[in-house]
């Protein structure tokens, strides 16, 4: 039975009680990094557990060069697999994505939009099948994986027409385990049939600093027990996603958590100040969830987090934190992922060639998307022939990947129905159950002036605002319910001229729902003015925040407001429906909303939510 978290329900996620010691055992006396040198380093490892006959005949017969492809996901540039593409030619010289396969023996690609790779459902599958063909044609004959990022919500690698679904904080807001587990059941069978194996979700980070730049609606909660819960669901719906072994390998991120944080590692090193104690109560809990339920794999932070390693180094390039903290004490025996090597939070402190060895050593198996694939893997090659890596331990990370593989049918079935995309993907019946889910998510914070739920008989609407698609989207939702409905999307820096164009045309309306995205942190203040004005100028004003719930502190003088954690378009469905009372609003606060200047004051607490 579906688990429920209501605001008095949430309890304590067990904590581990190991010290440091076991995380000072992973390096020398010295502290530094201890490194592998010969066959023999590999030797004091503890026995692999997971591993599959298959996988274990298969590494007998592979040749170093082939064992240190399977090591590489990266990107291939092109729609099709044949496609001649210039980026192909500038980073691997050879044109097509094909020939990326073939020449560096690759173990995974992952798709994005901004590769080509994901226009639409039945050009991802023919492209997913024309790369396994080429993998299986070459080398050890080994299929991909196949991955991408589709957490959802904020990050949404394939839209329309798949299903889109809520994303991490909106599921979060239901408080139920079983809408976790539904979405990323959903979320894995139409990956599944589009030919993508591994998806680089869930986010297990605990979101406990609003300021953070990169994680905040990515995270369930600022609990670590309700996000621990809701990670554990999405691992058993991603992973039991589809008929027999042929699902997609879940892959919880950014250990050893991204939470609490005000800088982005895509472009800076965070640095995390929680002590041990902080992070086996703050952040540890969702991950150790995720090990527990079976995760394939964990993802890598770019962060520094001293308390744990205090040499310095990035948790993606940590020994202390890969094989002392996540191997030996919470005992995982997955896959190991970095995130992106092209990240600038992993260069800070090493050279872009050194990092793919550094983060092997440290205890990584998959190296994403390295900066120059032909210096990453030969830097990987000739570490091995130098005694640097242990051709025992790049054994045991080509093991636990081919049984990763192995285990969700990638090997059995490593090729999709094409011709069946369609009777999977955006379904009826998914986009059915998206909307229900959805329906739960929509949090109403306050209605002081009574305007909710609005009749569908009398009067007029305009819908203003942040976001031209969502504004648009809002607007026709609202008019199958309100004919006299109008838009003006006044985008996230409204001018004077727009700011009073807005006011002119709510004077003429009897509502105006104002839809606003990181209005809270907006240095020019210009969404907090938009609100103000159409406050003084008398209009009933909806104030709607479509991504952080913090935008709802943001200006004092707004009545009624609502948060949906998300501007796509099934949110803004449920958005209408709860505004025209088809459903009730049922979402509880995930995260507390501060006091502007008053971080640790909330103005509506974790779990608040009213209904009607």
């Amino acid at each position: 039975m579906a688990a429920t978290f209501g605001r008095r329900q949430l309890g304590t996620v067990a904590l581990g009680t190991a010290t440091l010691g076991t995380l000072a055992a992973a390096d020398g006396k010295d502290g530094q990094r201890r490194r592998g040198t010969s066959d023999a380093a590999g030797a004091d490892r503890p026995p692999l557990t997971g591993v599959t006959d298959w996988a274990r005949r298969t590494v007998r017969n592979m040749s170093l060069p082939q064992k240190v492809g399977q090591l590489f996901v990266t990107v291939v540039y092109g729609a099709t697999v044949d496609t001649d593409h210039p980026t192909n030619r500038t980073e691997y010289g050879v044109g097509s994505p094909a020939e990326v396969v073939r020449r560096f023996r690759l173990g995974g690609v992952i798709h994005f939009s901004w590769t080509d790779s994901l226009r639409d459902p039945r050009q991802i599958a023919e492209l997913s099948n024309g790369l396994q063909r080429a993998a299986l044609g070459s080398g050890a004959g080994i299929p991909l994986t196949i991955a991408t990022d589709q957490e959802q919500g904020a990050v949404t690698r394939i839209g329309e027409p798949a299903t889109v679904l809520p994303g991490s904080m909106a599921l979060g807001a239901t408080r139920k385990t079983g809408a976790a587990g539904r979405a990323a059941r959903i979320t894995g069978r139409e990956l599944r049939a589009m030919g993508i194996t591994q998806n680089f979700a869930p986010v297990g980070d605990v979101n406990v600093n609003p300021e953070n730049p990169v994680i905040g609606v990515r995270s369930f909660a600022s609990s670590p027990e309700l996000a621990a819960e809701l990670t554990r669901s999405q691992i058993r719906g991603y992973q039991r996603a589809g008929a027999a072994r042929n699902t997609v390998s879940a892959t919880v991120k950014h250990f050893p958590g991204h939470g609490d944080t005000s800088v982005d590692s895509h472009t800076d090193l965070p640095v995390i100040d929680h002590s041990e104690r902080q992070w086996r109560r703050l952040d540890a809990p969702p991950f150790r969830a995720a090990i527990d339920e079976g995760t394939d794999a964990v993802m890598t932070g770019h962060l520094k987090f001293p308390e744990l390693d205090p040499s310095g180094e990035p948790a993606t390039l940590s020994r202390r934190i890969l094989t002392g903290l996540l191997r030996e004490e919470l005992g995982f025996q997955g896959v190991v992922v970095t995130d992106s090597l092209r990240m600038a939070g992993v260069h800070e402190l090493h050279p872009a060639e050194d990092v793919p060895v550094l983060a092997l050593e440290a205890g990584a198996d998959q190296l994403l998307m390295p900066g120059d694939l032909s210096t990453a893997i030969g830097a990987v090659t000739d570490a091995v022939r130098s005694g640097r890596l242990s051709e025992r331990d790049i054994d045991r990370s080509v093991l636990r990947i081919l049984s990763m593989k192995d285990r969700r049918g990638t090997i059995s079935a490593p090729l999709v129905d094409t011709a069946a995309v369609d009777r999977t993907v955006g379904t009826a019946r998914h986009r059915r159950q998206a909307l229900r889910i959805t329906d739960e998510t929509v949090t109403a914070l306050r209605d002081d002036p009574g305007l909710l739920p609005l009749r569908t008989a009398a009067g007029s609407v305009l819908v203003t605002g942040w976001g031209e698609t969502a504004t648009a989207e809002l607007a026709a939702e609202v008019r199958r319910q309100h004919r006299m409905t109008e838009t003006l999307h006044t985008g996230d820096s409204p001018d004077d001229r727009l700011i009073g164009e807005a006011v002119d045309r709510a004077e003429r309306h009897d509502v105006t729902i104002v839809l606003t995205n990181g209005a809270w942190r907006d240095s020019g203040g210009a969404q907090r003015e938009l609100l103000r004005s159409l406050s003084r100028a008398g209009a009933s004003v909806i104030a709607v925040a479509v991504r952080d719930p913090y935008d709802a502190a943001c200006v004092d003088d707004i009545g009624t407001w609502l948060a949906t954690y998300s501007y796509r378009e099934v949110s803004m469905r449920s958005l209408t429906r709860v505004l025209f009372g088809v459903v009730s609003p049922s979402g509880e606060l995930p995260v507390p909303v501060p006091e502007p200047d008053r971080p640790d004051t909330p103005r509506y607490p974790f779990g608040h939510g009213i209904t009607w």
